[in-house]
């Protein structure tokens, strides 16, 4: 990861008060959980792209390819009201997609989790933004491996 990532890295917790889950150092290899969270907000988006739901699900089905993660189904809703907007929700194999779009306020939340190895949930992150056209963009990233 590079510098800006890993100075918004989380804390990650070594031993929960109470817990009966071994610590990080006594896991073996083969039985670790790895988990790469990233999520952001995205701000001044491309108006054209932020409103075609069948746009939106190729952009993140294509994020979700790229970055070797494994799609069970991708589905896209559109809310009405003020505070309305799309959400486009992607199962995969390895957890999650999520992208919320506030048309009113030309802003939106992205959320990838993925378990394991194989994925890079962070490349479906900036295809994602790249395909939005968004102005500015900010990224997180919590390490949720055990």
């Amino acid at each position: 990861m590079n510098g800006d990532l890993e100075k918004a890295k989380t804390k990650t917790i070594t031993k929960v008060v109470g817990s009966t889950l071994p610590e990080k150092d006594e896991i073996k290899v083969e039985d670790k959980i790895i988990g790469k969270h990233f999520y952001g907000n995205l701000y001044d988006l491309d108006m054209k792209r932020m409103d075609d739901m069948e746009y939106l699900k190729k952009l993140v089905t294509d994020a979700i390819n790229m970055a070797g993660m494994t799609l069970v189904e991708v589905k896209a809703w559109s809310f009405g009201g003020k505070k309305g907007g799309i959400s486009v929700i992607a199962l995969i194999t390895e957890s999650h997609v999520a992208l919320h779009i506030w048309k009113e306020y030309n802003y939106a939340t992205l959320d990838l989790y993925t378990c394991g190895m194989e994925s890079d949930p962070e490349k479906a992150f900036d295809h994602i933004v790249k395909g939005l056209r968004t102005k500015s963009s900010k990224k997180f990233f919590a390490d949720r491996s055990m």
